[in-house]
């Protein structure tokens, strides 16, 4: 059962919750997603259909077809629910995003081990989380400087916003644990809207900048007002959790 209420769901509550109880109503997940997606009062239209995972051949790759039919394979469950939500949140970051799988596959076929940029890909569309605020608390996350982060810069979150992205990350957070982490990925978008956030990534992503992995590693539920055990400052002590960086002897 998913918590419409939980902070991180916050830009995904309104159309996520009806398009639940669509489901919740006997109707199958690709249906669904697009009865919501052809509500006029619902997200901006999304550049795909979604149909059953039935409809994907045998022997394609679920990438490249959604490329070349712009349709989604969509299975009942939580996992596709909430990338069919990314779709309508999101469509021109995962028309980018699918862009580039279709490119990756394309060049090198489906290889027993993905290459560099289809592997961040992936973990970019599976996990990803958009963050904009300060320098000061981006430096302290890049650094993996918890103290900073967290305690010292805490005020600051008040100007930040993290929107998580990645459907599987969606997924987990159903059943919040302390551990769960996001690939986080800066945004400079003009505003903090989904739209421009959509534009925004968009315009930015390529398969030579995501090859590079620029992502920051966050345990989710230690943002500030995301998790009530969070206002402790204890919380962040567990480096099971918040590790300091690879030979460090940093204190969290």
């Amino acid at each position: 059962m998913v918590d419409w209420a939980a902070p991180w769901l916050a830009p995904w509550c309104e159309v996520g919750a009806v398009t639940a109880q669509l489901t919740e109503g006997g109707i199958g997940c690709a249906a669904a997603l697009n009865t919501v997606a052809a509500r006029t009062n619902g997200p901006p239209p999304a550049p795909v259909h979604f149909v059953p995972q039935s409809a994907l051949p045998t022997g394609e790759a679920y990438e490249a077809f959604i490329f070349r039919t712009h349709q989604v394979p969509t299975r009942d469950g939580l996992h596709d629910f909430f990338n069919g939500l990314c779709w309508l949140h999101f469509p021109a970051t995962k028309t980018r995003l699918n862009q580039l799988q279709a490119a990756q596959i394309a060049a090198s076929g489906i290889q027993p081990v993905r290459g560099p940029a289809r592997d961040a890909l992936t973990i970019f569309d599976e996990n990803a989380a958009f963050f904009q605020g300060p320098d000061v608390l981006w430096e302290a996350l890049a650094a993996k400087n918890w103290q900073a982060l967290f305690v010292t810069h805490r005020p600051l979150w008040a100007q930040a916003q993290l929107v998580l992205f990645g459907h599987a990350l969606l997924e987990k957070l159903v059943s919040p644990r302390k551990p769960i982490t996001a690939h986080v990925y800066r945004s400079h978008a003009a505003g903090p809207s989904l739209a421009a956030l959509d534009a925004w990534m968009a315009a930015d992503l390529s398969a030579e900048k995501l090859a590079t992995k620029p992502f920051a590693h966050l345990p989710v539920l230690g943002v500030p007002g995301w998790w009530m055990q969070n206002s402790d400052p204890g919380f962040y002590a567990d480096t099971s959790v918040f590790r300091p960086p690879r030979g460090s002897t940093q204190a969290v």
